[in-house]
């Protein structure tokens, strides 16, 4: 008998009150039962952990980890540089992306970097204070601590800024990539005074202390974003960068702010994913790559045949990132087509199933690498916040320059943007148009803090590592994806396709012989790196049962630190 208008209303009405209060109970049942966070160095780790402990969220955790990375992994990211954040706010059960990338100086130019012959000028979009943009994360973090954290920036920020002032053991990574870098470095009286002892780079065990840096933080925890910003920070900084050759002003730092965007979304074999929208590139070529790769059964291939069409959607993601992306506040980026499925059917339809593509194939960009620098960390509480940031100065040690008495690098971010057409960056990235220099505008980045969800498991993933950070991101979210824990994602071995140079990257021995000799069958050339990338780190939530995992990257296994819960060791 069917229900009466009225009847079927009430009816519909209980089942949605019921299905509330059952999501509501759910939600409670399965709110983490511990905090986690995975970064690149056990003392930021630690210092995260701490903030947690006295009382702040995830958010504010996050502004922790951000500030001692700078301080520890200074080859990697810092106050000089800028960084991607993504939040999931339990409270509402919303996402929101942080853009605080670099923005070039007002009297940036197109052609700064070229000499009279139109060529690019070697170097100088990489070292010195030519090559940097206006610095992000500081206001990064003060808006973070501002509108998301708990507590105050000042108990935020406390942890770093004691390290800085007391000392910390310089790490095994940081003293094996110093002297890549001494040589630039050592030019810079400011960084001279910080990265040297008696001429000589500093070494891994030694004991370093950096009282500017701590001066610097504790100026930004009581002034907020004008303590860097303006006054006599700024001036400072303007001085410095002009006496050596940079065009930073007053004005630049005075317009600088942090950009609140709309992460993207899309789903992929039954999970939800929210990622970095442009200026990331990272976000959209996911979502490319796993339309491609929708149209096929990949799990169940062998594993020829599966890295074969995996590397063909990198292929062809990593051409249209060239031609299409850019700083969404300068140029019409093509957002709903290039995440379209019909798009990516277009391009699976172009795939031989068993040969390579080769890349001169596909339509050129213009007339025709980053390095493994970058950091990134994530990090669940227990009220159910995540966060998930990538920052970075550029390349190693950024443009190897600080101004005096700072105590932090800047970074080399001009590089980011495309010299000229088709010309390729120092990573091997080629760009056109879209990605050309202007005023205030931001360069296109790789960097992809992503959230993974299939109602059961959530994840917050992202690595550093370059042009290769989406393909990294990418096989840790496959490997997440077939139900692999947080260590696992973090530690699985990598490949890499990134359309020139047309080949496949691999980590040593990430590729069994046989797997490479059929490979190279279908036409693929196939290059093993002489070493390991990335520096993944992991947090993964499980909603049903409560408990919480955090991988941090065995590359690094003596410097990153994954922990649950409180800290081994306070480090006071």
């Amino acid at each position: 008998m069917p229900f009466r208008p009225a009847v079927l209303g009430l009816f519909l009405l209980f089942l949605s009150a019921s299905a509330t209060l059952q999501a509501r109970q759910m939600q409670a049942q399965t709110l983490p039962r511990q905090a986690a966070i995975a970064s690149a160095n056990a003392y930021a780790t630690d210092a995260g952990l701490e903030v947690l402990s006295r009382g702040g969220n995830a958010f504010d955790a996050a502004v922790a980890v951000s500030a001692t990375l700078g301080l520890v992994e200074p080859e990697s990211s810092g106050l000089g540089g800028g960084g991607l954040m993504l939040l999931h706010l339990a409270d509402g059960d919303r996402e929101v992306f942080i853009d605080a990338r670099e923005r070039a100086p007002l009297a940036a130019t197109r052609d700064m970097y070229l000499d009279e012959n139109g060529q690019v000028r070697p170097k100088s979009s990489v070292d010195g204070p030519l090559a940097a943009a206006i610095p992000g994360l500081p206001e990064g973090l003060a808006h973070l601590s501002g509108r998301y954290g708990k507590v105050p920036l000042s108990v935020s920020l406390e942890p770093a800024i004691r390290l800085a002032r007391e000392g910390w053991v310089m790490n095994a990574k940081t003293a094996q990539v110093l002297p890549w870098r001494s040589e630039v470095l050592f030019r810079s009286p400011g960084a001279r005074a910080l990265f040297s002892r008696n001429g000589k780079p500093v070494e891994a065990g030694q004991v370093l202390k950096n009282p500017d840096y701590a001066r610097t933080l504790e100026r930004l925890a009581r002034e907020g974003r004008d303590g860097f910003y303006a006054g006599r920070m700024a001036r400072r900084l303007v001085d410095g960068v002009r006496r050596a050759g940079g065009i930073w002003t007053l004005e630049d730092l005075a317009q600088y702010r942090v950009i609140e965007r709309e992460p993207l979304r899309f789903t992929h074999r039954g999970f939800r994913l929210v990622t970095a929208p442009p200026p990331s590139s990272g976000g959209v070529a996911l979502a490319e790559m796993l339309n491609i790769l929708s149209g096929y059964d990949y799990p169940t291939l062998r594993p020829a045949v599966r890295i074969h069409l995996v590397v063909e959607a990198m292929r062809r993601a990593y051409r249209d990132r060239a031609q299409f992306l850019g700083d969404p506040d300068f140029v019409d980026v093509p957002l709903a087509r290039m995440m379209s499925p019909d798009f990516a059917a277009g391009l699976r339809a172009s795939i031989h199933p068993h040969r390579a593509t080769p890349s001169r194939l596909l339509p050129p960009v213009g007339p025709a690498q980053e390095r493994p620098d970058t950091t990134h960390f994530s990090i669940v509480d227990t009220e159910g916040n995540l966060i998930a940031v990538t920052q970075t100065v550029n390349l190693t040690f950024g443009n190897a320059f600080v101004v005096p008495g700072t105590g932090f690098v800047l970074n080399n971010e001009m590089d980011d943007f495309s010299a000229a057409p088709g010309v390729p960056n120092a990573f091997g990235l080629i760009g056109d148009k879209a990605n050309e220099i202007a005023p205030g505008k931001r360069p296109l980045s790789s960097m992809t803090p992503t959230f993974l969800s299939d109602g059961e498991r959530t994840a917050a993933i992202g690595t550093p590592g370059g042009s290769r950070i989406i393909t990294m991101v990418l096989l840790g979210l496959m490997d997440l994806m077939d139900g692999g824990s947080a260590q696992a994602a973090a530690d699985r071995p990598r490949y890499h396709h990134q359309y020139l140079p047309d080949e496949i990257q691999i980590e040593p021995g990430a590729l069994a012989g046989d797997v490479v000799a059929e490979l190279e069958s279908m036409g693929h050339a196939v290059k093993e790196s002489d070493s390991t990338w990335g520096n993944m780190q992991v947090v993964l939530w499980n909603r049903r049962s409560g408990e919480v995992e955090a991988g941090s990257d065995g590359r690094w296994k003596s410097v990153g630190k994954g922990a649950v819960g409180a800290p081994a060791a306070i480090y006071r």
